[in-house]
């Protein structure tokens, strides 16, 4: 059988009999409840390979330090010494697997005794490019005086124009100019 639907009055009236529960709250932000745990495990556990990438310069030196970077710093299940991941520019790969114990030592320096255990080396292009080499600057050469210039194409008279007297001009003004040194 159907039942009639409740008049307005009557509608009113359930309602205000009836209160319905107030919309339940949204959870809290997972970053908020971990944050002072996430603060307290950095301080114990260290920053990783952004701490060592901030202070790579320090630790392997200039000449490594370009040309190299470190990526993952993986602690083993069981305990023990860590194993750092480091990413190489290509051929320098050579280089840093022949002075591993050195970068070894010098990570635990700065770690801490036995942290690192080994390197894992990556080749692959590194996140900061290599600064570009720069040429050095020629030194502007002083002119030679003009009796000198003269005897050297008076000596040339001879010869044909062309690149061939260009050349042999050339040399013979930076030969006058070293034998004046």
């Amino acid at each position: 059988m159907r039942r009639p639907l409740p008049s307005t009055e009557e509608a009113a009236a359930i309602l205000a009999r009836h209160r319905p529960r107030a919309a339940p709250r949204p959870p809290r932000h997972a970053a908020r409840g971990l944050a002072k745990l996430i603060k307290t495990l950095d301080e114990r556990y260290g920053g990783g390979p952004n701490d060592l990438r901030a202070r790579w310069r320090e630790i392997v030196g200039e000449s490594l330090a370009g040309r190299s970077e470190p990526v993952k710093l993986t602690k083993p299940r069981g305990g023990g010494p860590a194993t750092l991941e480091l990413k190489v520019a290509g051929p320098v790969a050579a280089l840093v697997q022949h002075q591993a114990p050195l970068i070894l030592d010098r990570l635990n320096l700065y770690l801490g005794s036995g942290s690192v255990g080994r390197l894992r080396i990556v080749q692959g292009p590194l996140s900061t490019p290599l600064p570009a080499k720069q040429t050095p600057r020629r030194r502007s050469r002083a002119p030679l005086d003009a009796a000198a210039e003269r005897s050297l194409e008076a000596s040339l008279a001879d010869t044909p124009d062309g690149p061939l007297k260009a050349a042999l001009l050339r040399l013979g003004r930076e030969v006058l100019r070293a034998e004046g040194r």
